[in-house]
């Protein structure tokens, strides 16, 4: 089943077969991030990335803000080697781009195997690299209060 999850991303990544008009866009590149999380495939979400992508999240512990910047290798491991379903669920996404850079704004809410774990917001910068948009940095925040999928 991953590989079936690589051919799709990897479809995306390189226009898809060769009637595509378009190549993928800043907005689909994040969504194939996302369908390749669910589908445990660290390897396809790597290849959606730049190789110097940083991760970080933000959130609200005891009231004080914390900042936190994962290591992306370790992230990608645990997804990878997950027996549960990680299913971050996209909406009201917002695209900006101009040249070779894009931003995209997204909510989201996080579901693992099923059961709602958190919502907040994903910041995606991305970079347009000969081979099209790549990651650079993905930030977040994260919540449990006002989620829209709880």
């Amino acid at each position: 089943m991953r590989n079936s999850w690589v051919l799709a991303v990897g479809l995306l990544m390189t226009g898809g077969p060769a009637h595509a008009q378009q190549p993928p866009g800043p907005g689909d590149v994040v969504a194939s991030l996302f369908v390749a999380m669910k589908a445990g495939d660290a390897d396809a979400m790597r290849a959606l990335m730049h190789p110097d992508v940083r991760l970080i999240s933000t959130s609200v512990r005891e009231g004080s803000p914390t900042v936190q910047v994962i290591d992306v290798d370790r992230w990608l491991e645990s997804v990878g080697s997950s027996t549960r379903e990680l299913d971050e669920r996209i909406y009201d996404t917002q695209v900006v781009s101009e040249a070779g850079l894009a931003s995209v704004w997204t909510s989201y809410d996080l579901f693992v195997d099923g059961v709602h774990s958190h919502c907040g917001v994903d910041h995606v910068l991305l970079v347009r690299e000969q081979e099209g948009w790549r990651i650079i940095e993905i930030s977040d925040t994260r919540s449990t209060e006002d989620c829209r999928g709880a």
